[in-house]
């Protein structure tokens, strides 16, 4: 329709989002007919033996014709299908002690679309015109993230403490002395681990978090869409926390499930019928799918055994192998990389880099190498000068490992060429 004019909500979200144009731009590249070494997305790894699990399942579900009309026949309640809640009520009760019910979790259409609900619930436009905003106390954060509030000026972020340490690793810590609450944070929100860092925040940074949450009176959001207590894949030994402040999402995607969209709240109850009656709204009910295809790995127990034997040992392996071939390819660079303590990405720090990260996402594109820049990754800080934003890749692990490999080896040519250009 020429000369359409589209509401503020249109403008919004038809914008150039950051997730938008490199989900466009991997598609595109794709679909190029063109070998591309794709080290950018956030898609997991194929692990074959979980997918013969869910194709087992599968096949029981369709040999039986009540099980196959529940899962594409029936609309499930707003708050999603009640025997995946019902067993995830119990496996969190029992496994961690939480005082926690089917009340107290809900189903999404993904993550994402959780996050979206969430976050202008508790930010946005209140009401005599008071604004407030969600707070990170961590970047760099989730990409997800920067685009997804009704309102701009949506965050307010906090510079990490940089610990450096050996062998070219360092790591983000939460300053918390650079964290002040004032009347305009509407939540909290951490990812752990964090995408895009592979950062873990500590038992005790979480403790104090929660402490910070409960005293002025917001809630803690903990993005563990990677972590605890599924998919697992954190490489350190540290406990989920839950309690009526604090609201956990989780998802089946790292578990190898992508594609069938099931991201999970848990948090109290009035958090609970909250997003049910938006999923009513918005979609009528969350899919069926993924619920019933984990139902029963949920009410065994399975869920929490392939996490810590399949799902965590995949990721492990390959995040040593990747390093091996960074410690070797990047000899004479001066780099760092985020010590990998979980999910499937390494943040690749280029201190004093001569150029842009985006113009070397650029240049990497060129040479058929796909990657994420870090600027991407700083929602909160957009006015910050800080030149850290410009120096820093995410690049991801999950994938073939020889094609990382040759990613690797392409990443740190390109990086070379520019500090030789410059003198460097």
């Amino acid at each position: 329709m020429v000369g359409m004019e589209l509401s503020e909500f249109g403008k919004k979200f038809t914008d150039k989002a950051g997730i938008l144009s490199l989900m466009d731009d991997m598609g595109r590249a794709m679909g190029g007919g063109r070998d591309v070494i794709m080290m950018g997305g956030g898609n997991p790894g194929y692990v074959p033996e979980f997918q013969e699990i869910v194709r087992k399942r599968l096949q029981d579900i369709c040999a039986d014709r009540k099980a196959f009309q529940r899962l594409v026949g029936i609309y499930n309640p707003p708050q999603g299908v009640q025997g995946f809640i019902e067993n995830l009520a119990t496996l969190l009760h029992r496994e961690y002690g939480w005082q926690i019910g089917p009340e107290n979790i809900c189903l999404t259409n993904g993550s994402q679309t959780g996050f979206f609900l969430l976050f202008n619930m508790f930010a946005g436009v209140f009401s005599g015109s008071v604004k407030k905003k969600i707070r990170l106390p961590l970047t760099p954060e989730y990409i997800g993230y920067a685009d997804i509030g009704l309102d701009r000026d949506f965050f307010v972020a906090t510079r990490p403490k940089i610990d450096c340490q050996e062998d070219h690793l360092f790591k983000y810590r939460v300053d918390f002395d650079g964290i002040t609450l004032g009347e305009e944070t509407g939540a909290i929100c951490v990812s752990r681990p964090t995408n895009p860092t592979g950062n873990v925040v500590t038992d005790e940074e979480m403790a104090r978090l929660d402490e910070l949450a409960r005293a002025h009176r917001v809630p803690l959001i903990i993005d563990s869409a990677y972590g605890v207590p599924f998919p697992g894949i954190v490489y350190s030994d540290v406990q989920p926390i839950w309690n009526e402040n604090i609201i956990l999402c989780l998802s089946l995607s790292k578990l190898g499930l992508p594609a069938v969209r099931t991201g999970i709240i848990v948090a109290n109850r009035e958090i609970v019928r909250a997003v049910s009656g938006m999923n009513a709204i918005m979609s009528l009910a969350p899919g069926n799918f993924g619920a019933i295809l984990a139902e029963k790995m949920v009410g065994s127990g399975e869920i929490l055994s392939l996490s810590k034997t399949l799902i965590r040992p995949f990721y492990q392996d390959k995040v040593e192998k990747a390093m091996t071939v960074i410690h070797t390819e990047f000899a004479g660079i001066s780099y760092r990389i985020h010590r990998p303590e979980g999910a499937m990405f390494l943040w690749l720090w280029f201190e004093e880099l001569p150029i842009t990260s985006l113009q070397l996402y650029e240049r990497l594109k060129k040479r058929g190498v796909l990657v994420i820049s870090g600027h991407y990754f700083f929602p909160g800080l957009e006015g910050d000068s800080w030149s850290h934003k410009d120096e820093c890749l995410r690049v991801t692990y999950s994938q073939d490992e020889q094609q990382v490999a040759a990613g690797i080896t392409i990443i740190a040519e390109e990086v070379r060429k520019a500090f030789s250009e410059a003198g460097g």
